[in-house]
């Protein structure tokens, strides 16, 4: 009567696992169901949000491109300035300038 009083209570404990891994299962597939519908709905919202900003994005980027070779030669001036006014030098280290070669001064004429 031992042996089937805890065949018995291992039967109900066996039971008992297989309901608790069947809600633990169901409870997985909800939980995966629910991250994989939030994470479409966000996929889709990037989606339509980067659809609105590119147009913009391709206008700055353009005016860039065009206006590219102009802020180089501004950035030179700017170097060059740095160059001959050293009280400038910090705010052109401050932004990661290089500072330009100064400017060799002209020459003395000789008289002849």
């Amino acid at each position: 009567m031992n042996e089937t009083a805890s065949s018995s209570e291992i039967q109900g404990q066996i039971a008992a696992l297989r309901r608790q891994s069947f809600t633990l299962l169901l409870a997985l597939i909800i939980v995966s169901g629910t991250l994989t519908v939030f994470l479409y709905r966000q996929a889709s919202l990037t989606r339509r949000d980067i659809a609105a900003v590119k147009p913009q994005a391709t206008q700055i980027i353009q005016a860039y491109t065009q206006n590219g070779q102009n802020i180089q030669n501004f950035v030179k001036e700017l170097s060059a300035f740095g160059a001959t006014h050293p009280d400038f030098q910090p705010i052109l280290k401050k932004y990661g300038i290089p500072l330009a070669a100064a400017p060799a001064a002209p020459a003395p004429a000789r008289k002849k």
